[in-house]
């Protein structure tokens, strides 16, 4: 931190455009340009040059810190600290795009995109009653670092002290109690700002656990169960009738499992909730899975296969008619997989009709439907109803049953082409899934087309990674998929944009199994999997392991990585 410790000086410096010009970095004919423009605009002249693309934010941020004489934080390597952030409100952070880091030497340290702004340390002093010494930092860092370290936690404590019947069961204050309860605008409030926190946080699901003395609230982050916050365990009640209001349950029903569905608009962004609820020892629990509507439609090349699995797979999709199946287990990204398919294969001469469970991405021309089980709309019936619609393209969410197997199968080989989903471990798991539900094997040759198993791995920060020397075990596992040797390893060291956790995004490793003559022969002939699966490497199929391997061949991820996503896939 010595850096940070420089005493600051402002007197007779150099202007930000010449030391730019002086680094190389831009020419007088560009400054002359950006600074008319500042002129009409009132612009700040760091913005305008990198509105007009001119220089780098990069750029700006060490020019800056020369012009200035104060150190350019680089907040990757820096852990911000709770008690400096303690004493900036997020409003504020976000008012003059800054980040409090730490208090060194009775003064606290302000990394900001721009510290000449006398206006914003003035209102920092007199908001932490403590002297700043301000840094420079780069402004798409310091949105990065608000966004991860500026948490629900302490908006949503001042919102517990407020609710009315904390401390007191809801069954003896009348029994109007838990509509008034979750009437309360605190209850509203806490809901809202842990749904806000969880997609700030990139978050997939929500988990709120009754627990003897606390709520437990946990996110899952690219795919990791994370600890958010804890709260009271008497708010568990009102908390879990205000979801279940949400999403259309019965608030007074408690001991029956439950699950509903609403939509959530925070901060511009929008998402689909899916809520189930679920009696516990210690009252109810809750877990929300976040559809986010704001992210775009994934297409088939950005899913993160091979160019040789993505061709092979491509031209799966070519086929007139048949079946092509994703499988993996819950949380596997298959939808995603389901739905960037459809993508390429809409087109205005084709008739494409879906029954999903739910929708979670709608698409304008085509016809999607959803499953009612209340109104006796299955996969099965929806399927069957389906049929009558002269199809082209069917896809249907899931095949978990035997009736929406055959009925799938039936549809293959009728003239269309079915996509859906399966639970099964790997691609030559689905063949013997299909089975298990009573489809002959013969139909499975004749209607399958392919099968698509994936597995979602986490990819390394690229903010702070590194090489490291890796264990004798993993350099023996990349050896023997790879059959090479591999110089360089490269792992997360942690980071704050990370949360610490060497890992940022997720991407995904594909296993793709067409149905060749020779799969089909064996399966026939009551293969084992085994001498299935040797026969499809035989025929150029990567398996989910080495392609995940390859992944680390690519650093985009870590052996270990690998292993925690495909341990029993061999």
């Amino acid at each position: 931190m010595d850096e940070m410790r420089q005493p600051t000086k402002i007197t007779s410096r150099k202007g930000l455009g010449e030391i730019l010009i002086e680094a190389g970095q831009l020419t007088a004919e560009q400054l002359e340009k950006a600074m008319k423009l500042q002129q009409k605009q009132h612009g700040k002249l760091g913005e305008i040059l990198i509105e007009l693309k001119l220089v780098s934010p990069e750029k700006i941020a060490a020019a800056l810190s020369n012009q200035l004489n104060m150190p350019l934080i680089d907040l990757k390597r820096y852990l911000i600290q709770p008690k400096a952030l303690q004493l900036v409100p997020e409003k504020l952070a976000r008012k003059y795009t800054l980040i409090p880091l730490d208090i060194t030497d009775d003064a606290l340290v302000v990394v900001m995109a721009d510290p000449g702004d006398i206006r914003a340390i003035e209102e920092i002093t007199a908001q932490t009653k403590i002297m700043v010494q301000p840094a420079v930092g780069i402004p798409s860092d310091i949105r990065e670092a608000i966004d991860l370290h500026y948490k629900a936690t302490g908006e949503i404590e001042k919102q517990m002290e407020q609710f009315p019947q904390a401390g007191r069961p809801l069954e003896t204050v009348g029994s109007n109690a838990v509509e008034d309860v979750i009437a309360q605008t605190p209850v509203v409030r806490t809901v809202d700002l842990l749904i806000g926190q969880a997609l700030k946080s990139r978050a997939s699901d929500i988990h709120i656990e009754p627990q003897r003395t606390r709520v437990r609230v946990r996110y899952r982050i690219d795919g990791v169960l994370h600890d958010a916050m804890s709260l009271p365990q008497d708010t568990i009640e009102p908390l879990i009738s205000r979801i279940k209001i949400l999403g259309g349950m019965d608030i007074t029903e408690r001991r029956r499992p439950q699950d509903g569905q609403f939509s959530f608009k925070a901060n511009g962004r929008e998402a689909d909730i899916r809520a189930a609820t679920f009696e516990t020892e210690h009252g109810e629990t809750a877990v929300l899975r976040i559809l986010d509507k704001s992210l775009p439609l994934f297409t088939l090349p950005q899913l993160g296969l091979s160019s040789e699995t993505l061709k092979k797979y491509q031209g799966t999709l070519n086929s007139p008619y048949g079946m092509i199946l994703v499988a993996g287990p819950t949380g596997s990204g298959k939808t995603t997989t389901l739905y960037a398919s459809l993508n390429q294969l809409n087109r205005d001469e084709r008739n494409i009709v879906t029954i999903e469970e739910p929708i979670e991405y709608h698409f304008t021309d085509i016809k999607q439907s959803q499953i009612n089980p209340k109104a006796g709309i299955t996969f099965a019936s929806g399927l069957r109803s389906i049929m009558r619609l002269d199809p082209d393209i069917i896809l249907v969410g899931e095949i978990r049953d035997p009736d929406t197997a055959n009925i799938s199968v039936q549809a293959a080989l009728t003239g269309h082409l079915v996509l859906s989903s399966i639970h099964a471990n790997d691609s030559i798991g689905v063949l013997f899934r299909l089975m298990n539900l009573g489809v002959e094997s013969y139909l499975i040759c004749s209607a399958l087309v392919a099968v698509v198993a994936q597995r979602i791995v986490r990819r390394i920060c690229y903010h702070c990674r590194e090489p490291y020397q890796p264990t004798e075990e993993e350099r023996l596992i990349y050896e023997r998929e790879m059959g090479e040797k591999k110089a360089d390893f490269y792992h997360g060291a942690g980071c704050n944009l990370c949360a610490g956790t060497g890992y940022l995004m997720r991407t995904a490793i594909f296993e793709v199994l067409t149905m060749s003559d020779g799969v089909r022969r064996l399966l026939l002939h009551n293969a084992s999997v085994d001498d299935l699966k040797a026969q499809a490497i035989k025929e150029g199929m990567i398996s989910l392991r080495q392609a995940g391997i390859m992944k680390v061949r690519e650093d985009v991820t870590t052996i270990q990585e690998i292993l925690r996503n495909s341990f029993s896939i061999s």
